[in-house]
């Protein structure tokens, strides 16, 4: 962060060029600051040992342990040799296996008694955890040597080993080696934090930080200097956005304010229903921010089925009223569909402005779409630039070049963590002045996040569930051991037609995928090895389905690799009540509204996040009748995956469920990184654990940013800035 010319030297130059090749292809490490901005990821004791018990599986370890047994096993009639070494650590054991020329090293080295440290790719083979071929280091440094016996014990096994997130190109070990060379320049690191806050809040200056972090004598070094990296980033990202928030209050805006007897009072009057507490209250605040001569930036979050699409319809019709446009901006062609179809459905004559039959108050709703036929799409422009349309829905059709707005007020987005900030930018670049921003997200997000990922937006939230929806029961199927658990998921399904209703079965892959051969071939070995079975596809389970457990029912399939209109027409016979079940992939996990369905069987449950089950689980239960939503999975019962899917099962609260999603995730994944591709810039906070952190360092951020906006007393928090915000974290701000 604190880019200074010691720390910008290339780490070339410092650990030679084919270990800096490595860190900049493998970790994205590229300066001497970048490394050492790269903190162990925990630290080992000589004396106590890793968990070998709690390995991940499939991901590159570490891990401090002592070999138990050493064996060498000879197969293929003896012209074969394999070692395998059995490492232990009083939490479980670990097979390390090697082979071939590469057994004599270890097997020389490797002694019953042993301590070293070892770092692979944990993998399971033959139903037990193992490191093939793993690299390790020896722990030299005996507590038998001569001086005070035990004082050598002491220091020898209280000593803290870093263990760094590493590679399968370069081990944890030579990291710390390389990190070794480039402690000094630490010394010359530039203190971003104003010297009051530091103070105020007796934290130790970076340089030694740095220091605590990668070389601590104690735990209590450790404490500190984390205490103070998260400082760091909290308050640097929480600056640039208070800047970000602190430019566009400066914007200028077309005040958009509602008219007496407009549109929107007309639509108001038909509504059949009255709206909750929650929707008025959000509404007020959001028809507050359009009263303004400054654009509002809101970010609308709420329960599944909240009725976030009724407030955001509102929203757009008061900006008609004040003569403007809207635009709604959808991440798939299914949603965008959707949406127009149920805003045309809810605005009934007042959606046909300019027709035969249309409302004098009303105004065109137009679909704007990549698929969409020459025809249409010249009329969709046509009505754009002209203003005919008051109101558009698209995909990122909209953001074409070729498209013109006469007065677009509003920018409704659908689904933030699907649209990156060019694509906000280049559609809020339409209006003749900025317009107003309302973003909606149906992924409840815990506070910290929100302030944290989307810190440049206010924040509404929608937490009541309208009147009529009904509740929905979940229950986790335990295929494996409960085969008859699973054919009584089939019947409910079965019962649920019977009583006029329809269902949902979800999977997680496609299937009849034209694979390159060779990719299919390595996946498979890769399947094998680790007695993985291939996800479950929506062809091949809808064709076991039609023929086993739901003869006779009317199934569809829908996915994306779809034509636009066939889905839109499996769709449209779906809601006509038409199909009686809906085999499909996640690309029903948001928006689609079909109140008929009310029961929905979730395939592999285990391979989808939190988020995405309680999304999906949101189809069901739309209208009177209760949802049912049945998790199927093979995973066993201790394991971690199935103690999530009870999470799911057990609440339907999204904002409950997105904590329990985030204290599982690393935080790369929290903060969007997994949709964007960037590396996440936080290596040491915890966006839930360090909510309070979060916090004071928002309000700290927002009083040195009204006093001095451009940072020109802060020379080193400016410097700190640039390097957050070099090109690719630019976009990590808006979450692309």
């Amino acid at each position: 962060m604190d880019l200074v010319p010691a720390l910008e030297e290339p780490l070339k130059k410092v650990v030679g060029p084919a270990t800096a090749k490595v860190m900049a292809e493998h970790l994205d490490l590229h300066t001497v600051g970048d490394l050492l901005h790269h903190y162990p990821r925990k630290y080992a004791e000589r004396g106590e040992l890793t968990r070998l018990a709690d390995l991940p599986l499939d991901e590159h370890v570490t891990v401090v342990a002592q070999v138990a047994t050493a064996r060498i096993l000879t197969f293929n009639g003896g012209r074969g040799q394999r070692l395998e070494v059995t490492i232990t650590d009083g939490s479980g054991q670990l097979q390390l296996v090697f082979f071939g020329r590469g057994i004599h090293k270890p097997h020389k080295d490797l002694l019953p008694g042993t301590r070293a440290m070892f770092a692979g790719k944990a993998s399971v083979f033959n139903r037990k955890m193992q490191l093939a071929h793993p690299a390790y280091e020896l722990l030299k440094g005996d507590p038998d040597t001569p001086g005070s016996a035990e004082e050598a014990v002491d220091s020898w096994a209280g000593a803290l080993i870093p263990i760094y997130p590493a590679t399968a190109k370069l081990e944890s070990w030579k990291i710390a080696k390389s990190v070794d060379a480039v402690l000094p320049s630490a010394q010359e690191a530039v203190d971003p934090l104003p010297p009051s806050l530091r103070d105020g809040r007796a934290l130790i200056p970076l340089p030694e930080a740095l220091l605590k972090i990668h070389r601590p004598h104690t735990k209590a070094d450790i404490a500190s200097a984390r205490d103070r990296l998260k400082w760091d980033e909290a308050f640097v990202l929480q600056v640039a956005l208070a800047r970000r928030r602190y430019a566009d209050a400066q914007l200028p805006a077309i005040a958009r304010r509602p008219r007496e007897g407009g549109l929107l009072d007309a639509f108001d009057a038909k509504l059949p229903f009255t709206l909750t507490e929650g929707q008025e209250k959000v509404s007020k605040e959001i028809f507050d921010d359009l009263a303004t001569e400054h654009p509002m930036h809101r970010l609308l979050q709420g329960e599944v089925g909240s009725g976030k699409t009724m407030v955001a319809l509102r929203a757009m019709l008061a900006v008609v009223d004040a003569g403007g446009q809207a635009a709604m901006l959808a991440p798939t062609e299914v949603l965008a569909q959707q949406h127009h179809r149920s805003i045309t459905e809810m605005m009934g004559e007042l959606a046909e402005g300019g027709m035969l039959g249309g409302s004098d108050q009303g105004t065109k709703v137009t679909l704007l779409t990549g698929s969409m036929g020459m025809a249409a799409r010249r009329q969709a422009l046509l009505d754009l630039v002209t203003g005919e349309a008051g109101i558009v829905i698209g995909t990122h059709a909209l953001i074409e070049d070729k498209v013109q707005f006469h007065d677009l007020g509003l920018v409704v987005v659908d689904e933030q963590h699907r649209f990156g900030v060019e694509q906000r930018d280049a559609l809020r670049g339409k209006g003749k002045q900025p317009p107003h921003l309302l973003v909606m997200t149906a992924t409840p997000i815990p506070r910290t996040v929100a302030m944290t990922v989307f810190g440049d937006l206010e924040t509404s939230v929608l937490d009541q569930l309208p009147a009529g929806r009904s509740p929905i029961a979940s229950h986790v199927v335990p295929a494996e051991d409960k085969p008859h658990f699973l054919a009584r998921a089939w019947e409910r399904v079965r019962e649920e037609v019977e009583n006029g209703h329809q269902a949902y079965v979800v999977c997680p892959r496609i299937g009849d995928e034209e694979e390159d051969p060779k990719k299919a071939k390595k996946k498979a070995e890769e399947e094998a090895t680790a007695e993985k079975r291939p996800p479950l596809a929506v062809i091949e389970v809808a064709e076991q389905l039609a023929k086993g457990p739901l003869q006779g029912l009317k199934v569809e399939v829908l996915h994306g690799r779809m034509q636009p209109d066939d889905k839109d027409a499996v769709m449209r016979r779906f809601a006509a009540g038409e199909t009686q079940v809906l085999v499909a992939t996640t690309v029903i996990e948001v928006g689609v509204n079909v109140p008929n369905a009310t029961a929905m069987v979730i395939m592999d449950a285990d391979r989808f996040g939190v988020s995405q089950l309680h999304q999906l689980r949101g189809r069901v239960g739309r209208g009177s009748a209760p949802g049912l939503c049945l998790l199927v999975t093979d995973m066993p019962e201790a394991s971690p995956a199935r103690a999530r899917l009870g999470a799911v099962a057990a609440t339907l609260d999204g904002f409950e469920l997105s904590r329990i999603d985030l204290e599982q995730r690393r935080e790369g994944d929290v903060l969007g990184q997994a949709q964007s591709g960037v590396r996440s810039s936080l290596r040491m906070l915890a966006v839930i654990e360090d909510e309070e952190i979060i916090a004071e360092a928002r309000e700290e951020a927002v009083a040195v940013v009204s006093k001095d906006p451009d940072l020109e007393h802060l020379p080193e928090l400016r410097t700190a800035l640039d390097a957050l915000l070099d090109d690719e974290r630019e976009r990590y701000l808006d979450k692309g």
